[in-house]
């Protein structure tokens, strides 16, 4: 039978053939496309002429591409609808993968090539692009040890070997807490909490046999701590939440947390580094731990004051229900949620059949169309899922792009949402269309409700994939979201805040039974409160950041436990207040390290977003098409072709400071 993993694809838009695609496929497949990368390699390596950028730079970017054929869709079904079989594919992988990719890097001819180009970079004629590109591939095989001899270059191999497993261990470790825990809920455990909540509960429960049911799914457990006043089944259920991952056995994380910092460290060190926050931040726009640490502080005071202040009033409602002792981490949804209905007379029981995903779907595409001139289709193909949508994007008629969108959750699916590509724009040495894909942990109904908070996830990743969909550069390397890890964030958090927008609202936000638009009064209700809790939500988010970023700091740490513990302890963290993610359960961090010392860039972003947006109420309105032109021009089709300061200051014409983020945040003085 042949393998549609190691064929030409005979489908639309070269998109892969998933109703022929099985699991067995993907392991020849790899093994295949391991053998060719690595003979391309060798070709590019031992070449007889003079190294050039285009026998040597421009020659790698057409190795791999079967391997890349065949992992592409391999690593994004993995994540989205995972099973037992590609879950011990991704255990037997990851480590020959990481070889892989050492053997490539460890190629001391290969790298003697790049170097020679490197060094006569100033003679060669090359566009401003091809300047980036080589700069990058050189920095990249340097920081990856490609300078490293003997006994260290061999060292380096196994530390980036154990960090794939690793990574790969903490991930389905942590999918299996998720996927395993759940509460079964008698009909009158029920009372109290809306119609939209216990319709997600019973459709949980239907994916199991079972009646409704609390899963961990933030979709699901989110709502219920909000809304249940069953205070016994909120300690129960949130007590599970904060222990996913450190349940002892054999899907406990912390041992694995504990092994990544000290091989991250010893990475650094390798390299010459002093600690492993070093190493990482020196190509982010932060570039130091003291400019992270300097932004995240500013935030964490004002926050931390606003979250001890709400902590006050909460917990006077807790005792005027008759309850003693302190407020709890399973408590504050509760009351916050009393407080929000009584301070802003806003439910969100009231507001959630506004927020329909189909409607919400339509708004991030009409926004684009508005901003960006692009138009979607539906597209009829097979997909990897049967909740799976594709669409065809065009602009003046052309087709630029493929969207996909998959957005309920389910067992197999990590939780979280994030957007990532099947294949990503570029015209060397072909040119290739994007092919975009959102995944998002929506619960399911009958019509699918998003609360509020869903549907700015919604429109963040939208923001992502137009990131990816609207980029315009040669080379793949550069395209899309291949940016500093603390300007990727940008695009999606700038995107949000058209959700926000009073005409977007009045045209998408329509009720799920009567089809009336939110009326005016309830709009500035909603609008009105986008900042209601911020003290909680920023408390919550800037301790991770701190942990993550004292974690890699110096040493790494004995106990990563009690290392979490002192972080929280000298921040004065307030004591009703969980992490947004705690070390056993933060995939950010240690499912890969691409987070790593780096999971502040949703606030460093954050910084930019608000003065993006500024720019357009600056200039008339959301939908200024100027405005919006630069921003296509200079952020969303540019990819990583410059430094991502010199992105943003070509559309702003300055970089900004932490003041429109805490305005924004409800935080400022």
């Amino acid at each position: 039978m042949t393998n549609p993993l190691q064929t030409a694809w005979d489908t639309p838009f070269d998109l892969p053939p998933f109703d022929a695609i099985e699991d067995s496929h993907f392991g020849p497949a790899f093994d295949a496309g391991m053998a060719a990368d690595l003979a391309e390699i060798a070709a590019i390596a031992e070449n007889p002429e003079p190294a050039s950028f285009e026998n040597t730079v421009e020659a790698m970017m057409r190795t791999g591409a079967d391997l890349d054929k065949a992992a592409s869709v391999f690593f994004n079904i993995a994540g989205a609808d995972s099973n037992e079989a590609r879950e011990a594919l991704m255990r037997e992988y990851s480590p020959k993968f990481a070889a892989h990719s050492s053997a490539i890097y460890s190629n001391t001819a290969l790298f003697a090539r790049i170097r020679t180009v490197w060094e006569a970079r100033e003679t060669l004629d090359l566009s401003d692009e091809q300047a980036r590109v080589l700069m990058l591939i050189h920095r990249n095989f340097v920081r990856a040890g490609a300078a490293l001899e003997g006994a260290d270059a061999d060292r380096m191999t196994e530390v980036k070997n154990r960090l794939a497993v690793l990574g790969t261990s903490f991930t389905q470790n942590l999918l299996a807490d998720e996927r395993d825990w759940v509460m079964e809920l008698e009909e009158g455990d029920l009372a109290g909490l809306p119609d939209f909540v216990i319709g997600a509960m019973r459709s949980a429960g239907e994916e199991r046999g079972l009646g409704p049911v609390v899963t961990l799914s933030r979709s699901v457990i989110v709502p219920f701590l909000q809304f249940s006043p069953r205070r016994d089944l909120r300690e129960k259920s949130y007590a599970a939440w904060a222990a996913r991952g450190a349940n002892g056995g054999e899907t406990d994380n912390r041992g694995i947390a504990g092994e990544t910092l000290k091989l991250r460290e010893e990475r650094a060190k390798l390299l010459g580094y002093g600690d492993f926050a070093q190493f990482k931040l020196e190509t982010e726009m932060a570039g130091s731990p003291d400019r992270v640490r300097d932004l995240l502080m500013q935030v964490w005071a004002p926050a931390k004051a606003q979250a001890e202040a709400d902590a006050n009033t909460l917990e006077a409602m807790l005792h005027a229900d008759g309850i003693e002792g302190p407020l709890e981490a399973w408590d504050w949804r509760y009351y916050a949620e009393k407080r929000r209905k009584a301070e802003h007379d806003l439910d969100e029981a009231e507001v959630k059949p506004y927020f329909q995903l189909e409607r919400m779907i339509e708004a991030s595409f009409a926004c684009a169309t508005r901003l960006f001139g692009l138009e979607f289709t539906p597209l009829d193909v097979p997909l990897y899922h049967e909740d799976c949508r594709a669409w065809e994007v065009a602009r003046d008629g052309q087709v630029i792009a493929i969207f996909i969108g998959d957005y309920f959750a389910r067992g197999s699916k990590r939780s979280g949402a994030w957007c990532s590509a099947f294949r990503t724009q570029r015209k060397f040495p072909d040119v290739q269309i994007p092919v975009v894909t959102n995944v998002c942990n929506f619960a399911k109904g009958e019509p699918a409700l998003l609360s509020y908070d869903d549907a700015r996830t919604l429109f963040h990743e939208f923001g992502h994939a137009l990131h990816q969909m609207l980029s315009n550069v040669t080379y793949e390397m550069i395209s899309g979201t291949s940016v500093a890890r603390d300007f990727v964030e940008l695009p999606s958090q700038l995107y949000e805040h058209w959700l926000e927008v009073p005409e977007v609202l009045a045209e998408f936000a329509l009720h799920s039974e009567t089809g009336e638009a939110m009326p005016k009064e309830l709009l500035d209700k909603v609008l009105g409160a986008a900042t209601f809790d911020m003290g909680f939500q920023t408390v919550e988010y800037v301790a991770s950041a701190l942990v993550d970023l004292a974690f890699h700091e110096g040493a790494a740490p004995g106990d990563v436990m009690q290392k979490q513990a002192e972080v929280l302890e000298e921040i004065g963290m307030p004591r009703a207040i969980g992490m947004r993610h705690a070390t056993p359960q933060f995939a950010h961090v240690f499912s890969g390290d691409g987070y790593s010392s780096g999971y502040y860039s949703y606030m460093w972003s954050e910084v930019m977003d608000a003065d993006a947006f500024e720019a357009f109420e600056e200039a008339g309105g959301a939908f200024d098409p100027e405005t919006a032109g630069k921003l296509e021009k200079f952020i969303l089709s540019a990819g990583g072709s410059r430094d991502a300061e010199e992105l943003y200051t070509a559309f702003r014409g300055r970089m900004p400071g932490v003041e429109a983020l805490l305005k924004g945040r409800g935080l400022a003085a």
